[in-house]
């Protein structure tokens, strides 16, 4: 079947990155299952920002990630209720609400960044290796390499399955 967006070129390239970019979550979050946390791979900025930054109130966590502020609230509550953040107001505007790693959190993030992020990194650093040429070209072969070979195959075939 022909694929219209790939057709459509520049016209869609919106689309075409989203569907690239929901295809690599997908699969992270197969590699990511294996930890059998139940954290989603799009809530991983959010706890890598926290990781790298420190506590943030939701709108500098959100600012750091580059995405509506709405969303983080929501990661935010759903990672609160799975006990790797803890959400306290600040000591100078109680209207302010500081997100922080928990002790689980910490945890989780400490693996991750020791087991997993370094193998998932690897293998998108494969994935787009030699890549050359006009960007539409190399987004054809991204995605014509990840439909003969999805990233979690690759992260398993490279270092094996996730601890």
């Amino acid at each position: 079947m022909d694929d219209i967006i790939r057709s459509l070129g520049f016209l869609c390239l919106g689309s075409r990155f989203r569907r690239i970019g929901e295809q690599l979550q997908a699969d992270t979050q197969r590699v990511l299952d294996e930890l059998e946390v139940r954290v989603q791979s799009s809530q991983y900025p959010l706890l890598a920002a926290l990781d790298r930054l420190g506590p943030l109130p939701v709108g500098e966590l959100a600012q750091s990630l580059g995405i509506a502020q709405p969303g983080v609230t929501r990661s935010v509550a759903l990672l609160a209720e799975l006990g790797l953040v803890e959400v306290s107001p600040s000591n100078d505007d109680q209207r302010r609400r500081i997100v922080s790693l928990s002790r689980n959190g910490r945890r989780l993030v400490d693996v991750a960044k020791r087991e997993v992020w370094p193998r998932i990194e690897k293998a998108v650093a494969g994935l787009c290796a030699d890549l050359s040429g006009p960007l539409l070209g190399q987004l054809a072969e991204i995605e014509d390499r990840l439909a003969a070979s999805p990233l979690d195959r690759r992260v398993e075939k490279a270092a094996g399955p996730v601890r």
